[in-house]
């Protein structure tokens, strides 16, 4: 059933580094493209007015959007400005205010999670929250407790059908095409289990650092940063079985049951590492002893999955930026022919920079001797016009829709999964710029299987 559109967006933290990099140009591409024409409030500390936020506004969009002039021009009309402090109850007033004619507003929290509990009981206060919908923003938490006082929380002023944890990755094109390519396709269904399938691979990997984000860095780490959320989320996709309706939460039912599946990862499970030059970022504590690159060997103990591993890896200062699912299939039971070194068969998903899908295969070589090669079917879909993230994430916030958020049960379970691994549970290697991370994670493969590392341009040509 269509649910009613938001009449307002309010913006808390709009003069941040989010906002600036993500939100503005995603508002910008929404007005472009007719998705939006409600009031949007921009809420911050004292110290600015109307006229910096456009100004921001518009180098934010100039400098991470496509500036448009006539759409920004109609940005421009619908912004408002409420400034004041977090913890001043006349800041809420002032916003009850601006908001007067609205009904059912939409806030985003782009603000630090602690504080989260201030700025909704503020709402909740002059009476603001009804009929509301609420956005958060990554990281939900630091750890199972934490994110289990976050929803109670929340849930103390909004009901979970008003909220919507947001992780950008889920809005992306790519991450959407796996759900899509798992039930579109009837190929897959008989062989996608633990009959045919050896192990999956999953890797996110970034030429690049830290950037200036050290401070930020030294409190997440790549197992909170990525794996916990983005990669998880990937190893959800691939394992979660067909939804039994269509809907939002008959999908999210599924992806909370692969996540329940999943083992909870021992000190055994996991290599993490940390590049060489780290410490010396900015931020950086000079003994720190956060990962920036971790890799863990994943088990989910379903009916489909029991006995086939899911390695995931992740991190920065690796030799290309790409982030790449490998699905390798079960050798043929005999050998007929001399080539014992083949490949096995296998399944790769580009998810970034390109979406890439393919089929390896063996093929037979010209001649007259029974050899043969390994051969790639590869569909690329290379749009430079598909909708970005945060454009398309807001866009179905201001609808109702939940598809493509994380529910609570969800969040709670992946905390539950890399909750006993956290922190110093687990030995820290370093490793070089530029390798694929310490020599220790080739251990967690002990099926005599190696990593498989993606190509920076494997992509349509």
């Amino acid at each position: 059933m269509a649910q009613p559109l938001s009449d307002a967006l309010v913006v808390f933290g709009v003069t941040g580094d989010l906002a600036y990099k993500q939100i503005f140009p995603a508002l910008h591409a929404m007005v472009r493209h007719g998705s939006l024409s409600v009031p949007i409030l921009g809420v911050a500390r004292s110290g600015y007015n109307l006229e910096q936020l456009r100004s921001r506004a518009r180098e934010s969009v100039e400098q991470h959007g496509s500036f448009d002039p006539a759409s920004f021009q109609k940005l421009c009309g619908l912004l408002r400005f409420v400034g004041g402090d977090y913890e001043d109850p006349g800041t809420y007033q002032r916003l009850k205010e601006a908001l007067a004619g609205c009904e059912r507003p939409l806030y985003y929290l782009a603000i630090p999670p602690s504080l989260f509990p201030t700025v909704a009981s503020g709402l909740a206060r002059v009476g603001i929250t009804a009929n509301a919908r609420v956005v958060v923003e990554k990281p939900f938490g630091r750890d199972l407790a934490s994110a289990q006082a976050l929803n109670a929380t929340l849930h103390e002023f909004f009901a979970e059908s008003s909220v919507f944890r947001i992780d950008h990755y889920l809005g992306k094109e790519p991450v959407q095409n796996l759900l899509y390519y798992r039930f579109a396709n009837s190929f897959l269904e008989p062989i996608w289990n633990r009959n045919y399938i050896e192990r999956v691979q999953i890797t996110m990997a970034e030429k690049f650092g830290v950037e200036g984000r050290g401070k930020f860095y030294e409190e997440a780490g790549a197992i909170r940063d990525v794996v916990q959320n983005h990669l998880l989320q990937v190893a959800s996709l691939l394992a979660m079985e067909a939804p039994s309706a269509r809907g939002t939460e008959a999908v999210r039912d599924e992806k909370t049951q692969a996540f329940r599946s999943m083992r909870p990862l021992e000190t055994g499970d996991v290599v993490r590492g940390q590049f060489q030059g780290y410490r010396q970022e900015e931020g950086v504590a000079p003994d720190s002893n956060v990962e920036t690159f971790a890799a863990v060997r994943l088990w989910i103990d379903s009916w489909r999955w029991a006995g086939v591993p899911f390695y995931i890896r992740t991190g920065k200062c690796l030799p290309v930026t790409a982030t790449e699912v490998l699905v390798e299939l079960k050798r043929p039971p005999v050998n007929l022919f001399p080539d014992n070194a083949a490949s096995p068969n296998r399944f790769r998903f580009r998810l970034s920079p390109h979406v890439v899908l393919s089929l390896g295969a063996r093929a037979k070589l010209p001649g007259e001797t029974m050899k043969g090669e390994d051969v790639e079917l590869i569909a690329c879909h290379d749009r430079k016009d598909e909708m970005a993230p945060y454009e398309r994430l807001l866009s179905d916030a201001m609808r109702g829709d939940q598809m493509l958020f994380a529910r609570e049960d969800s969040v709670e379970e992946a905390w539950r999964v890399v909750d006993p691994v956290l922190g110093r549970a687990t030995p820290l290697y370093q490793y070089d710029s530029g390798s694929w991370g310490p020599a220790e994670a080739d251990r967690l493969l002990t099926d005599g299987a190696g990593w498989f590392n993606p190509e920076q341009d494997w992509a349509c040509d």
